[in-house]
């Protein structure tokens, strides 16, 4: 019988090694970051770690601008990992905000020099996500191109416009957040929470979803499933947290 749903989120993350590359889902301080595997790794310890993310360090900083609040009171985002010295590297779009009474872990880490961060325009992140995902070895695209960013990468003339070569970003592991799954992992996402999550499905060699419900097998529309079961290998359930 197939069934991917683990016991707790300590369960879901006890194979996440030193060094390991992680996608983590989510958009900002919006909605849709599997935070409960986001804690249970902080508490694990796992370091020298690298997170690729739209956004994978604002951590509480938005609260600052009032009267924008991060909801609800408990979200955690990569943040959290970053203060504590478990990441290394961080792969994003958006590194968050470095004002006055919102400083982001990030930025706190890079200016300190404790953390090496890439920034990827966020379309270009997505493709090299999807490309991972679809087996794709590489890609042209021309965001970035006659900018800071294709220092270094191969350049070509595609229908009068520059181009520059990217490359998938493969990772160890990936971290989604979901609304509904059942138990082969078939799941559907609720509003704006699917942002990253479900191109991140199935774009590392393991991925772990965090659900809000778990149903049974049958009751979830096959019109409507997003993410595949195929794409999942595990399901944990927040059980009322977040």
């Amino acid at each position: 019988m197939i069934n991917k749903v683990v016991a707790s989120f300590d369960a879901a993350v006890a194979d996440i090694f030193d060094g390991a590359v992680i996608l983590m889902g989510g958009f900002g301080p919006a909605n849709g970051t599997p935070s409960n595997l986001l804690r249970a790794l902080l508490k694990k310890g796992t370091k020298n770690l690298t997170l690729a993310a739209n956004t994978p360090g604002m951590g509480r900083a938005p609260e600052g601008a009032k009267p924008f609040r991060k909801t609800p009171p408990n979200y955690d985002d990569g943040g959290i990992l970053i203060q504590s010295g478990q990441v290394k590297k961080v792969i994003c779009a958006f590194p968050g905000m470095n004002r006055p009474g919102m400083s982001a872990p990030l930025h706190q880490k890079w200016e300190a020099g404790e953390l090496e961060v890439e920034m990827v325009p966020q379309g270009t992140l997505a493709e090299r996500i999807r490309a991972a995902k679809a087996g794709v070895g590489a890609f042209f695209i021309p965001t970035g191109a006659g900018t800071v960013l294709e220092k270094g990468k191969e350049k070509r003339v595609i229908d009068g416009r520059e181009h520059i070569l990217e490359y998938p970003l493969k990772a160890d592991f990936a971290l989604v957040r979901a609304y509904r799954a059942d138990r082969y992992g078939n799941c559907v996402y609720q509003g704006t929470s699917r942002n990253f999550n479900s191109v991140m499905a199935g774009a590392a060699k393991v991925t772990i979803v965090e659900v809000d419900e778990l149903v049974e097998l049958g009751s979830l529309d096959p019109e409507v499933i997003v993410t595949p079961g195929i794409y999942v290998d595990r399901i944990a359930v927040r059980k009322g947290s977040i």
